[in-house]
């Protein structure tokens, strides 16, 4: 039985995840666009199930939904605080930083949550992955204390996400 689950849902969170957003995407929500919904969130990751390392295991929803909420409130903070720094800061005085982030995180899909996490955060990029995955390049549009950056990264998002992928 999990050999045959296995294979037709080989990232079964993805498969739910597809089909949500067909709905949305769609703008209605009725039993045919679920369905079929379901078909896509079914034939879209079992079609590139090639190009993945290995399905996750040890993901933790329940935690993925906390952390997410955590993100959504941070990009809401960030924007307001880039809004400020544009606002009041002259660019003679901007502290940009591109700062090196050692990563714990080994899960590629991990270590692209984190980096999308810091993308979507308003003032920070990630700009690269080391070739080995034990380090992110991270650019900051100010920071008075780059090491501090670092630190926030990691006990606020990786501590966080090394729960989610265990």
């Amino acid at each position: 039985m999990t050999r045959a689950y296995q294979w037709l849902l080989p990232h079964p969170f993805l498969t739910l995840l597809l089909a949500i957003v067909w709905m949305l995407l769609q703008n209605e929500v009725s039993a045919g666009m679920a369905v079929f919904g379901i078909i896509l969130g079914i034939i879209i990751p079992r079609m590139t199930s090639i190009w993945w390392p290995d399905t996750p295991k040890g993901f933790r929803l329940g935690k993925m939904v906390t952390y997410s909420i955590m993100v959504m409130w941070d990009i809401m903070v960030a924007n307001i605080q880039v809004a400020w720094i544009v606002l009041s800061v002259p660019n003679s005085k901007l502290r940009p930083a591109w700062i090196v982030v050692p990563l714990e995180l080994r899960q590629p899909e991990a270590i692209t949550v984190l980096a999308g996490t810091i993308t979507l955060t308003p003032g920070t990029v990630s700009a690269d992955l080391s070739d080995e995955g034990h380090s992110l390049l991270v650019h900051v549009l100010h920071t008075h204390d780059p090491e501090a950056v670092v630190v926030d990264i990691k006990t606020r998002y990786e501590r966080r996400l090394k729960e989610i992928f265990q």
